[in-house]
């Protein structure tokens, strides 16, 4: 939507980029790109000039991105949760199942790690400091060969 000079008064509540950039804590370019694939497009508006001008409702919709990304949720996830909420309905369904399924992948995680952790402090409970010197030339190290 382009703003005419006319309608300038009423477009008080829209924000230039770098507003938006300084509120939100991120830089131009993740808007733009953020923008370009689609996260912030029921937003965004441009003037007689061509700035992108974002009602202030975008910091909120920033925010939410943030935090999702932060529990570990992909971009593409996040856009399905917002496609539903554009849609007019709330997605705490949607945000709960993308949770339930980090969770899942954590626990993994967490297990794989666990394991490690035994493995590392099994190596290191049996190392020899200065290991014989015949095993020197033929490894590199003997306490992990």
């Amino acid at each position: 939507m382009v703003i005419s000079a006319a309608n300038r008064a009423s477009t008080k509540r829209l924000l230039k980029i770098g507003a938006v950039a300084v509120n939100s804590g991120l830089p131009v370019k993740t808007i733009r790109y953020y923008e370009e694939i689609g996260l912030l497009t029921p937003t965004v508006e441009r003037s007689e000039v061509n700035y992108r001008l974002f009602n202030e409702t975008v910091l909120n919709r920033l925010a939410f991105i943030k935090r999702a990304q932060t529990l570990g949720l992909t971009l593409t996830e996040i856009k399905a949760i917002l496609t539903v909420h554009d849609e007019g309905e709330l997605p705490c369904c949607e945000v709960k199942q993308h949770l339930q399924d980090k969770v899942a992948i954590v626990s993994q995680q967490i297990k794989a790690l666990e394991t490690l952790r035994t493995e590392l402090n099994g190596i290191l409970s049996g190392w020899q400091e200065h290991p014989p010197v015949h095993l020197i030339e033929q490894t590199i190290c003997p306490n992990l060969q």
